[in-house]
Formats: C-alpha cells, sequence, structure tokens
C-alpha cells in the first residue's frame, strides 16, 4: 500500500509555492514595468485607450514569467519534500 497521505503534502506544498511564486512573480514584473516603461502596467488589456502593442507586450512577459515561476517553484518543493521522505539522501 503507497502512502498516498505524504503524496497529498507534498502536491499541497507543491501548489503552495507554485502560488507565492506566482504572486512574487507578477509583483516583480509590475515593479520592472514600472520602471521600464514609467507607467502602470495595463490593468485592463480590452480597455480601447491601451495600444495592442502594450497589451500583447505585458500579456506574454506576464504569462510567460508567472509560469516560469510556479512551474520551478512547483518542482523544488515538491523535489524537497521528496527528499525529506526519503530520509535525507
Amino acid at each position: 500500500m503507497s502512502d498516498t497521505r505524504g503524496e497529498g503534502w507534498s502536491r499541497a506544498l507543491g501548489a503552495t509555492a507554485a502560488f507565492a511564486a506566482g504572486y512574487g512573480a507578477r509583483k516583480l514584473l509590475t515593479f520592472g514595468w514600472k520602471r521600464i516603461t514609467g507607467k502602470e502596467p495595463p490593468s485592463d488589456p480590452h480597455d480601447p485607450k491601451v495600444r495592442v502593442g502594450e497589451a500583447l507586450a505585458w500579456a506574454v512577459a506576464l504569462g510567460v514569467s508567472m509560469e516560469v515561476a510556479r512551474l520551478l517553484a512547483g518542482r523544488a518543493a515538491v523535489k524537497n519534500m521528496q527528499r525529506i521522505d526519503s530520509g535525507g539522501q
């Protein structure tokens, strides 16, 4: 019988780490956007006042950075949890 309880904790930790990393990535990207462009990132890309190029740039940058951060954080959390479960080897 496999230890599904440990696997559940591992998944929960991975999900929590991924959420926190995504949040942090968005905050960091927003800060960077403000520093580079000198203005707030588009809050509503559907707003006709927002240029298409700007909306696309924000969407791509935000999507890629958040997903990369979430992926790396989730994988690191699961890997560390598995290392702890196996006795630290």
